[in-house]
């Protein structure tokens, strides 16, 4: 039987890429959704809300029950509320992490009792480039995404003796939807920060929009399912890993600067 892969957030950008490519080299392909009944696609997609714990629980459960494995879990789903940090509302910083890094935190711990079991299994983590720097104006992005690369630098040394390997995959500027979802934390045209905060994200929106191709990201996927033992952190995006390399040897105000001057 071939490797069973659940993929959540499969409705657009990363997830529904990768979820197809996947599907298409022979994969049995599970894809989660808020939203299920409104994609159509030739591999299953079940509605699930991966806030809601228990359901998220209850379906690795079936899965398992069903195909008898779950060989690799890819964490995709995601939400992006931007905002000044200073006026960010707490219950929308909350309500990132608990869909960035806590639900999928839950997930992986559903999981990992059957994968220890079997010796063998793999969870890969689309986190992000936010996850090494700090970007102006996405400061709650930026935090969940770096609490959850550490996360899984922390498991692969828990796992070592358990054949289960637990990788992230920080892409930088693709076009994906996930800028065009974004909320505002608050209404950004009373606050002093609004024409600054304006000209970053139709910049950030420019550059993303124009980015690059999504299946660089499903081609990597697959070839970490296919390598016996990958790398914990894979950056991707052209000059992005150039970019984390420069801020490991600048000093961070000047590394600061560049970053202002990239994104203004």
């Amino acid at each position: 039987m071939s490797k069973v892969i659940l993929i959540t957030g499969t409705s657009s950008g990363f997830g529904r890429t990768i979820a197809e490519k996947l599907h298409s080299e022979g994969y049995t392909v599970i894809g989660t959704s808020r939203n299920a009944e409104k994609i159509n696609s030739d591999y299953l997609t079940i509605k699930l809300d991966i806030n809601d714990y228990e359901a998220s629980k209850s379906e690795v459960d079936q899965i398992i029950k069903k195909y008898g494995k779950i060989d690799v879990l890819v964490n995709n789903a995601g939400i992006n509320i931007t905002g000044p940090t200073e006026t960010i509302k707490m219950d929308d910083v909350k309500r990132v992490f608990d869909t960035n890094f806590f639900s999928q935190l839950n997930l992986i711990q559903t999981v990992l009792p059957h994968m220890r079991s079997k010796k063998m299994g793999l969870i890969i983590n689309i986190t992000s480039i936010a996850g090494y720097l700090g970007l102006p104006f996405w400061s709650a992005y930026c935090a969940s995404k770096a609490s959850f690369r550490v996360i899984a630098e922390s498991l692969n040394i828990e796992l070592k003796k358990y054949n289960v390997n637990v990788v992230n995959i920080a892409p930088g500027d693709y076009k994906t939807e996930i800028l065009n979802n974004r909320r505002d934390s608050d209404n950004p045209s009373s606050s002093s920060y609004f024409h600054e905060y304006e000209k970053i994200i139709k910049s950030v929106n420019e550059k993303m929009n124009h980015g690059r191709d999504p299946i660089e990201v499903a081609n990597l996927v697959l070839k970490i399912i296919k390598k016996k033992k990958p790398k914990i952190n894979y950056i991707v995006g052209g000059f992005l890993e150039k970019k984390i390399t420069l801020k490991s040897l600048l000093p961070d105000k000047l590394f600061q600067k560049i970053i202002m001057k990239l994104y203004s």
